[in-house]
């Protein structure tokens, strides 16, 4: 992390504990010998994925977000291209939403298969025309996200929330390794049942929501 983030200045790494009982926080605080900008954050209980996203997002200071997981799947490297394609885009508000989709996935085969499936039934349902909607690597402004409705799962349809209010969505392939630390809390059939509740709520959402029209005074 320390290397690939070496040429942006400032910047900060929040990493959120959700509630860990093991030896994850003691590793971190060791970290900042070589990485003092990383700021740690806890739970005192675990709280999901979606409300730990949240926590660090409203902790941080900057005005551009990008998450990564703790298991050492995704590759940090691609944090500044990404941030590249988004400056890109200008200074529109909102800003963009940009995807790191993994193009080939170090998964086993059956999750590779899941989520091949929950990818197209999303992009079906929702038209978000994301190929990789639950894809962890994603970068956006920090006061686009905090105008989404929150919710436990709401990681798995920012493409589909961030466009539906009002920003471009770019998609960027990024490499994806094994697993290095960690391991799933879900399984196949837990992942796909919770995820058809949290759809149906996304697509409730998406036909009740309606985005203030810009204003200006004259």
């Amino acid at each position: 992390m320390a290397a690939a983030l070496k040429g942006l200045a400032p910047f900060e790494v929040v990493f959120v504990d959700d509630g860990s009982t093991d030896g994850t926080v003691a590793a971190l605080l060791a970290a900042r010998d070589v990485l003092p900008e990383l700021r740690v954050i806890s739970h005192d209980h675990r709280c999901g994925k979606s409300a730990a996203l949240r926590t660090g997002i409203e902790a941080a200071r900057g005005e551009w977000i990008a998450t990564i997981d703790g298991d050492g799947q995704d590759d940090p490297a691609e944090i500044v291209p990404m941030l590249a394609l988004a400056l890109e885009a200008g200074p529109a508000r909102p800003g963009p939403l940009v995807v790191g989709v993994r193009v080939k996935r170090n998964d086993n085969l059956s999750r590779r298969a899941a989520t091949r499936f929950a990818n197209g039934l999303r992009r079906r349902l929702l038209n978000d025309g994301c190929p990789d909607t639950g894809a962890p690597m994603k970068l956006f402004r920090r006061d686009d996200f905090l105008r989404l409705p929150q919710f436990e799962g709401v990681h798995r349809f920012l493409p589909a929330l961030f466009q539906h209010y009002g920003s471009a969505l770019i998609c960027k392939p990024v490499h994806h390794r094994a697993r290095l630390h960690g391991s799933s809390k879900y399984t196949n059939l837990n992942r796909a049942l919770v995820g058809i509740r949290d759809m149906m709520g996304v697509m409730w959402l998406q036909s009740r929501t309606h985005i203030s029209a810009r204003s200006s005074e004259r």
